[in-house]
């Protein structure tokens, strides 16, 4: 049994209620996608109740008052890559969101939980810092108070949050026109890779735009907390970035941290990458092409409502799942499914409602194989908790299908022979309606954006990457017709 009980609720004073009823053993859910993990292997023995507020309005915005910028605590890495307010005036945590996951990741992932799960290596914790954001936490025994970043962390994935506060803001303020930031990070792979180091840098300029007035420097991975290039930063101000003061401060930036060694990189290897990689966020903000890279429109996969939680969605009370039938809809037939409880929706799919084409190739999130769309929204099925599924608009790839006719992505895969073992077509067939479903006639890079969730183990990329774009010519020659 991963967790005991389990509610849905649907305002966060019902959450507040539940934290403080059922203390440390109690955790808040919205993307869950640390916690399912952390749950399946056991490494959080003392918790057996989760607190979905996934589906409570109004908690996935993001607004700009006063030169501020306040986001919600459902806002997913999603959410910040496709929001104007945060590329235009808070970039670093942009590329940031971007450089995080896969689609599927990022649709369901939220920025208060990578916060929360204080994993150094976290890729949205450098560039709040460098921002200077701070964090509103909520009880019902305490009210609100707030937190800078530096005072939320106090060790090793350990924070100031006290079991029965809920996460409620995370706020800073909005870049200046004179000033510009860089993220920058150095994985094993280009996506759904851990960062070996990252850096975020935030620069002030001049009048004329040359020499530095404000410089922050954070560096992830690289010590068991987020930390300052401090030295580098002091050497920083009132120069112009010439090649030679860059060199330094990456060189001054080395001393910042004592990186260790694991199965990602050697100690020596972190501490040479962090020189590396502050040169080149110093030299992007000088040349000023930091954004390079930066998709205009990516490939999302979150469906016409953009993964918020719309009124459709929403839930009328708090529901108690303990042992209750889950009722959802999956392609488009009501189901009432006993003793999923307390499984993942995954499990559910294939063990209760006997719809095997949702594969499971690795259980936690890297392999795209059980990519399913929860409400609109592609998500990875072993990464959602199945009481969430209660209420909500369930498609497997067995209902892609109409009238007996296959979807142009299916036809498309047979067509160009993109089916090898066939373990990982599911997943791949669902990226790609989706994808078709938000541009009719993608890219190339589009469609590479959309797979980055799904891997193929017989290495059958290129033939999967043509059958994506065929399926667009198939559409749009069925449309013709």
């Amino acid at each position: 049994m991963t967790w005991a009980h389990y509610f849905s609720v649907a305002s966060v004073d019902e959450a507040l209620q539940l934290l403080a009823e059922h203390g440390a053993r109690a955790r808040i859910v919205a993307g869950a996608t640390d916690l399912i993990i952390e749950l399946e292997r056991k490494i959080r023995p003392g918790v057996d109740t989760l607190i979905d507020v996934s589906r409570v309005s109004g908690l996935d915005g993001i607004a700009m008052h006063d030169g501020r910028i306040r986001i919600g605590p459902l806002v997913t890495h999603n959410h910040l890559v496709g929001s104007p307010i945060i590329r235009e005036h808070a970039f670093p945590l942009a590329r940031a969101a971007w450089d995080v996951g896969a689609p599927q990741i990022r649709n369901r992932g939220t920025v208060a939980g990578n916060l929360i799960t204080a994993s150094p290596a976290n890729d949205t914790i450098p560039p709040l810092w460098a921002l200077g954001a701070a964090v509103t936490l909520r009880s019902l025994s305490g009210g609100e108070r707030t937190l800078s970043l530096p005072d939320f962390y106090t060790g090793l994935r350990k924070t100031a949050m006290r079991p029965d506060e809920m996460l409620t803001a995370i706020e800073f303020p909005a870049l200046a026109a004179n000033e510009r930031g860089a993220f920058l990070k150095l994985a094993l792979r280009r996506a759904q890779a851990i960062s070996v180091v990252n850096a975020a840098v935030v620069l002030g300029f001049d009048p004329n735009g040359e020499r530095v007035t404000r410089a922050v420097i954070t560096l992830g991975s690289v010590a068991p907390t987020i930390v300052r290039a401090q030295a580098a930063e002091a050497f920083l101000i009132g120069k112009a970035l010439s090649d030679e003061t860059i060199r330094e401060a990456a060189r001054l930036a080395l001393g910042a941290a004592t990186p260790i060694g694991d199965v990602r990189a050697t100690a020596e290897y972190r501490s040479a990458m962090i020189g590396v990689l502050v040169a080149r966020a110093l030299r992007s903000l000088r040349d000023r092409t930091e954004r390079d890279g930066f998709p205009d429109d990516p490939a999302m996969l979150w469906g016409p409502h953009q993964a918020h939680v719309t009124p459709d969605v929403a839930l009328p009370g708090t529901l108690r799942h303990d042992g209750q039938p889950i009722e959802t809809t999956i392609n488009g037939t009501r189901h009432t499914i006993s003793g999923a409880t307390h499984k993942t929706l995954l499990r559910m799919l294939r063990e209760d409602a006997h719809l095997p084409g949702t594969k499971e190739g690795c259980a936690e999130g890297e392999c795209g194989a059980c990519t399913v769309f929860l409400d609109g929204v592609a998500v990875m099925a072993c990464m959602v908790p199945a009481p969430r599924a209660h209420g909500a608009h369930i498609v497997t790839v067995e209902g892609v299908a109409q009238d007996g006719q296959l979807h142009p992505v299916q036809q498309a895969f047979v067509e160009t022979g993109a089916v090898q073992c066939g373990y990982c077509t599911p997943g791949f067939v669902m990226s790609g309606v989706k994808l078709l479903e938000e541009h009719a006639a993608p890219t190339a890079e589009q469609v590479e954006q959309s797979i980055t969730g799904n891997l193929c183990r017989c290495t059958g990329y290129y033939r999967i990457v043509q059958a994506i774009e065929k399926a667009a010519q198939l559409a749009a020659e069925s449309t013709v017709k």
